[in-house]
């Protein structure tokens, strides 16, 4: 047993996930794919400086891998169709792969957080278990305290500011109605704790909000915000809520507005996190909760 507690690596969260080769797994006549699943966008070019870009670099790092894409986005996926652009959802993706005879699955969202998204992954993904001899799914990129320590420090570095001339940048996700919203505040504390007092993040739909956001700029006395979206891809709502709603209310409140509307995507350090979680998954699966409190009740037995 005490060998086996000392299998449980402490990555990523801790005692979540032992030491399990899948490639080492794979038997005669069997094979192993990567599915990236992308929400979607339906804006050519930032999908090319994105979601194309993160694509090429997987099947660059991961060449033992089949290497797919799928898009979540439901009204993405239509317009795309209207379009003559045909993409699958993430369940079509993972049906296909089986039918085309892969055994092993490692499935990889560019979600930015927990949420919903990841929630309705999961299920897809609990459907197709059965047909798969090892389906594993990756973490988002802001999962663990380190993910976010890093994704700070590439925060504060992308866009530099000018305190003396009291410049701020406000970060500014999609949020959500789950508990995982919590990360965005947990971003927030961390860029300040980070010695990045002038960098801020707010949310369209979960918390902190606009208002929390105005509060802070005012208190700091803030002259000029650099508008900045932290979502994948600079899609419709960087172009339309960021660069317009949120643009014309920060306008309102006095501030001097600029616009830096570069999606988390395009950052070359920010595809590489969702590379190295690919690359642990491919080493290490998930300790089902049933085995930890095992291991857990057998230590303590001892």
């Amino acid at each position: 047993m005490f060998l086996f507690l000392c299998m449980v690596v402490h990555a990523q969260e801790l005692s979540s996930f032992i030491d399990d080769d899948l490639l080492a797994r794979l038997g005669k006549d069997e094979k192993a794919a990567l599915l990236m699943v992308h929400f979607g966008t339906t804006y050519d070019d930032t999908r090319t400086r994105t979601i194309d870009a993160i694509n090429d670099k997987a099947r660059t790092a991961f060449p033992q891998l089949e290497v797919r894409e799928s898009y979540t986005s439901r009204i993405i996926l239509r317009r795309l169709k209207a379009r003559g652009i045909s993409k699958e959802t993430p369940l079509e993706a993972m049906l296909r792969l089986r039918a085309d005879g892969f055994t092993h699955l490692i499935v990889q969202s560019t979600n930015i957080i927990d949420g919903l998204e990841m929630e309705s992954l999961r299920r897809d993904v609990e459907s197709v278990r059965p047909f798969f001899k090892d389906i594993r799914v990756g973490t988002p990129l802001m999962y663990s305290t380190d993910d976010a320590l890093h994704v700070v420090d590439i925060l504060a570095d992308r866009i530099p500011t000018n305190a003396r001339q009291r410049e701020h940048v406000l970060f500014v996700g999609h949020g959500t109605s789950t508990p995982a919203t919590a990360i965005y505040s947990e971003i927030d504390y961390m860029l300040k704790a980070e010695n990045h007092p002038n960098y801020h993040v707010a949310t369209i739909e979960g918390y902190p909000t606009f208002q929390n956001a105005v509060q802070k700029l005012k208190a700091a006395k803030a002259k000029t915000v650099i508008l900045a979206p932290l979502m994948f891809v600079a899609g419709d709502h960087a172009k339309n809520d960021i660069s317009q709603e949120w643009k014309e209310a920060l306008e309102k409140e006095g501030f001097r507005v600029l616009l830096h509307l570069e999606g988390l995507g395009e950052v070359p350090a920010i595809q590489d996190i969702y590379l190295k979680h690919i690359d642990f998954l491919m080493k290490h699966r998930v300790l089902d909760v049933m085995e930890k409190k095992a291991a857990y009740s057998k230590q303590t037995d001892k």
